[in-house]
């Protein structure tokens, strides 16, 4: 196959060929091919009608220290983890670290790409794009030592801005205040709700009543939309199932707790640092309150209130 030539490219190997093969002067074959002679001279002085790689014979960073570019190296080497989740993990001891200079840096290293892995599923379907307002709510089971309590979670699926609550019981009138309470703590107007069929969420299908029941009463005093998942597909709800894992695997599974004030308490200190300070690639690189403040400087008629209010500050 013949050699594809750069864009800049004024001769073709048969020209160079035939630059190096005459013994005519410079000034000739310079006239013969329309050249100007410093391009005949270099090409007479090589043996090879191969382009020389151009740039620095050693490249090396200008915004990287060796030491620098050695921790972004072993990092990316033992962690295997995408150029993304490399940024936002090394850029808090790196903070003049950009995207394009790490991507460069395992370029040049012959890092850039990971292995693949052969897929053992089916691709997922990705979820429709919404605006933010569109929440997940669902509870869970924690156990501690002197008993069994019931973790309430809300997440927005857009957004990424999660609330969570504990409770002694999964009763409707605890779904339906936790619910009030997280559209009051949310700073937009929220749309929609996604819930399971569950007694704590709606009225199940053989026992209708015509009361409204406490979850949906809420729902229509903001003018929410409540919409439930199908039965016998909780992947659906998939987004907030995977939250209470998260939360979970932040909490009980690594500490042991007192009591349920000492887990709440380390909870909800999680859920601040996860809104304020979790910087997620689903938001490029933003944390949940980074984002709906930028949705804020967009689209500010969807907000109840400005969103900064909401951050914690120096003296709180």
């Amino acid at each position: 196959m013949d050699q594809v030539l750069h864009g800049s490219a004024r001769t073709t190997p048969a020209v160079r060929q035939a630059i190096q093969a005459s013994t005519e002067s410079l000034a000739k074959l310079a006239a013969r091919f329309g050249l100007n002679e410093k391009t005949v001279a270099k090409w007479r002085g090589r043996t090879t009608t191969q382009d020389a790689p151009m740039g620095p014979k050693n490249p090396v960073s200008t915004v990287l220290s060796p030491l620098e570019e050695a921790a972004a190296l072993t990092f990316r080497r033992h962690t295997q983890l995408p150029l993304d989740d490399c940024l936002y993990a090394l850029q808090d001891s790196i903070p003049h670290l950009s995207r394009s200079a790490l991507h460069r840096l395992f370029q040049r290293h012959g890092i850039s790409q990971l292995p693949v892995a052969a897929p053992d599923k089916a691709a997922k379907k990705q979820f429709k794009t919404y605006a933010i307002g569109y929440f997940h709510v669902d509870f869970t089971e924690v156990r501690l030592a002197d008993g069994k309590l019931y973790l309430f979670v809300a997440i927005d699926r857009t957004s990424k801005l999660a609330f969570a609550e504990l409770h002694p019981a999964a009763t409707a009138e605890l779904a339906a205040a936790f619910w009030q309470r997280v559209v009051q703590a949310v700073p937009y107007t929220v749309t929609k709700v996604l819930t399971d069929n569950g007694v704590q969420f709606t009225q199940l299908p053989h026992r209708r009543s015509p009361v409204a029941h406490l979850f949906d009463a809420v729902c229509s005093a903001h003018g929410i939309e409540h919409r439930c998942t199908q039965v016998a597909h909780p992947w659906t709800n998939g987004q907030v199932e995977r939250f209470n894992r998260t939360l979970k695997e932040a909490t009980i599974q690594q500490y042991h707790y007192q009591d349920a004030a000492e887990l709440n308490a380390h909870l909800q200190t999680f859920l601040q640092a996860y809104n304020g300070g979790k910087r997620l690639k689903k938001l490029h690189g933003q944390t949940p309150y980074e984002f709906v403040c930028a949705q804020f400087v967009q689209n500010p008629d969807i907000f109840i209130r400005n969103p900064a209010h909401d951050f914690l500050g120096l003296y709180t």
